[in-house]
């Protein structure tokens, strides 16, 4: 999974930094063959910095990471393996 081209939505070009865009890609890829179809990123500021909360359900997985920025965003982001392709968008536009 996830090995698909990838894509991201008007949403996540206009509201998130690339950095931050790939940092989530990168995430992605450095998790084991085993992989939910939908993996989850909440993006929230903390003491200056960026948190990003990072789960999937099967199998189970909880990262947190924080990263330093000059603009931290809040966000809830999904990223969605459709077999042929693969998606990041905001999850309002879900």
């Amino acid at each position: 999974m996830f090995n698909n081209p990838r894509y991201l939505t008007a949403g996540v070009a206009a509201t998130i930094p690339e950095c931050l865009q790939l940092f989530i890609w990168q995430c992605i890829d450095r998790l084991p063959d085993e992989r939910d179809y939908l993996q989850v990123f909440r993006l929230e500021p903390f003491g200056g910095m960026q948190q990003i909360r990072y789960t999937s359900e099967q199998p189970e997985h909880h990262m947190l990471y924080m990263l330093p920025t000059n603009e931290p965003v809040t966000a809830k982001i999904y990223v969605i393996d459709s077999d042929n392709y693969c998606t990041m968008l905001l999850a309002e536009e879900y």
